[in-house]
């Protein structure tokens, strides 16, 4: 998690059982009008969110936010192509990781830091369904052993 994160408006929970995640790199998003405003109303969905590098830039693709609900004719698009900011480099070290088979980008939270909308977007690699299993096996016996640490004390 970033230094210094504020406050936390949606999460994808989803992504650390689907994926394992390899690496963590922080964007701002290009907001219209509105979206600003959602989001800070938590209006915001990240279940079907994926990033993609075209053309040197990097997108965040079927995050919806809903539209404003005082809003008017300036509404926006819910599930538009939403450009990131990040530098350069980052998004030519990130291509270079997503060439490799199997690796994704997903966006695993969104949060206002310093009045700015910013994403938490993962590197990913698919899990297996056995490595889900073993997800699911580990978070049971950990849930097991602090129900049985709760009793003892």
């Amino acid at each position: 998690m970033p230094k210094g994160e504020g406050k936390l408006i949606a999460q994808n929970r989803k992504a650390r059982y689907e994926y394992t995640i390899l690496e963590t790199i922080e964007a701002g998003i290009v907001l219209k009008g509105t979206e600003i405003k959602s989001i800070r109303a938590g209006r915001i969905n990240l279940k079907d969110g994926y990033a993609s590098i075209r053309d040197g830039e990097i997108w965040l693709y079927n995050v919806h936010i809903a539209p404003f609900e005082q809003g008017n004719q300036f509404n926006h698009d819910p599930v538009r192509p939403r450009k990131l900011l990040m530098k350069k480099k980052q998004i030519d070290s990130l291509y270079g990781e997503v060439k490799q088979g199997g690796n994704t980008l997903v966006p695993l939270k969104v949060y206002i830091k310093n009045g700015f909308a910013k994403v938490l977007i993962g590197l990913a690699k698919g899990k297996k369904q056995y490595d889900k299993r073993e997800t699911i096996k580990r978070r049971e016996q950990d849930r097991q052993m602090r129900r049985a640490i709760k009793d003892n004390y």
